[in-house]
């Protein structure tokens, strides 16, 4: 029997939402929405649920769409993740949970983040009725990006007070500042959030732990245990000549801007950024492909993007890729920047880069990228995004004693991800995570952890 065709979500035209930062992919209806779930087998040993690195009950929540109960699957959803309508949108399905299905193997997985983006948006004005006993106890985390916000709703349904200490002006971490409108609308954000903020989650804003307060301080304020989720903000350069030029950002500080501080919308925010007509972007992860879709939508005639490696090893998500050559960015391929050419106003003019060729595999299993020696040549660009990747944020660990830190600046943890002060645990980017749903993976372990520490 032929199984019925995959359905793909819909989306804007490229020519339309390249011009503005709403939402390209426009969701499903209630009709392709039950056409696409009655694909999936609903397998006895389902595979998809071992692919999730938070061991969602796929099968669980797909039946309840089917049945038209979207109360009971995002009930089934929130027995294993607090941000549902998030990983709808950002989480990588196809290396996890849809490569695990079993339909995979024809290529026509089920379409799992879909389906979860769509049972999240059903009830996004049902709020959550938990009923929760609470044990009096009260547990820190520091930072509100994934990890901590799923640590900390895992411990609010424990009966733990929670309060999380976020350093900027908003909470969200790297979901609100770092991806884009048009792949995770703030309102979206805001949902989930209150919705935490309602089971009795307390976020305290501006508020830099290690500076603002010591972890020692949050002890003496009668915290029992504290869990860091820091994240990673800390940009690698690549320590050529010419990278202090003006018009060069970190792709971090470029998505800041637009995403928390709307520079999009300059003068009504006074926080501009510069605008290229040329533009470079270095890099081929997720955040590259964010940020040279910005530059598209800042109105850049020209946006290339620059990679060592063949398109083939990029380890951004194939969705993100087709988006962006679709709104117009130009992939260059084996090719690496070795300078950065500046005119008389120290301004970036140029990029002088060199064609790389693929040589043996490297630690990640990719093939490494080895220099074609002569090859040498240079693209016009009068603005230049880094989005090489980011160090682990130093100032908590700096300013904390006796907290142990590995060469790479990681947070050393063990099995249980406390760190080698009692009592103190960590997790997401700041321990080498490196996706939003890793990182709620390593906040669901550790508010584990910190329960069996804390009934000890």
């Amino acid at each position: 029997m032929q199984m019925p065709q995959k359905v793909n979500m819909p989306e804007r035209d490229p020519q339309i939402r390249k011009k503005d930062f709403d939402q390209v992919n426009t969701g499903y209806s209630k009709e392709e929405m039950r056409a696409e779930a009655k694909r999936c087998l609903q397998c006895k040993t389902p595979m998809c649920t071992k692919g999730c690195p938070v061991e969602i009950d796929i099968p669980g929540f797909i039946k309840c769409l089917i049945e038209g109960n979207y109360l009971g699957a995002m009930k089934v959803l929130k027995q294993k993740t607090n941000l549902p309508a998030v990983c709808g949108r950002v989480c990588p399905q196809e290396n996890q949970c849809e490569k695990s299905c079993i339909l995979a193997r024809n290529g026509e997985g089920i379409s799992i983040g879909n389906l979860e983006r769509y049972a999240a948006d059903a009830v996004e004005n049902i709020e959550d009725h938990i009923e929760i006993k609470k044990n009096g106890i009260n547990v820190a985390v520091v930072g509100s990006g994934p990890a901590g916000l799923t640590c900390g709703g895992d411990l609010l349904k424990l009966g733990y007070n929670v309060i999380i200490y976020e350093s900027l002006h908003d909470s969200g971490g790297v979901l609100r500042y770092g991806i884009p409108e048009f792949r995770l609308p703030k309102k979206v954000l805001n949902i989930e959030i209150e919705k935490l903020k309602k089971l009795g989650m307390k976020i305290i804003l501006n508020t830099l732990i290690g500076r603002t307060k010591t972890i020692q301080d949050l002890f003496y304020d009668g915290f029992k245990a504290i869990f860091v989720a820091v994240g990673a903000g800390l940009p690698v350069f690549p320590g050529i000549s010419g990278e202090n030029l003006n018009h060069i950002y970190c792709a971090n500080e470029f998505l800041v801007r637009i995403n928390l501080m709307k520079a999009f919308d300059f003068p009504n925010y006074d926080t501009p950024v510069y605008s290229g007509k040329n533009i470079v972007v270095i890099g081929g992860g997720n955040t590259a492909m964010d940020s040279a879709r910005m530059a598209i939508r800042l109105g850049a005639n020209s946006v290339k993007l620059v990679y060592r490696r063949s398109e083939e090893e990029m380890p951004a998500r194939l969705e993100e890729r087709r988006h962006a050559k679709e709104e117009g960015v130009e992939f260059v391929m084996l090719t690496n920047p070795i300078k950065f050419i500046g005119n008389e106003k120290k301004a970036v003019k140029a990029v002088e880069c060199i064609k790389m060729e693929l040589g043996e595999p490297d630690k990640s299993g990719r093939r490494c990228p080895c220099r074609t020696e002569g090859s040498n040549y240079t693209i016009d660009a009068d603005m230049v995004v880094l989005a090489l990747g980011l160090h682990p944020n130093p100032i908590l660990p700096s300013l904390t004693e006796g907290l142990n830190i590995n060469s790479h600046g990681h947070i050393i943890i063990d099995e249980s991800h406390m760190t080698s002060i009692p009592g103190v645990f960590a997790g997401g980017d700041i321990v080498g995570g490196d996706t939003v749903i890793s990182a709620m993976g390593m906040g669901k372990k550790a508010a584990k952890a910190i329960d069996n520490y804390l009934r000890k």
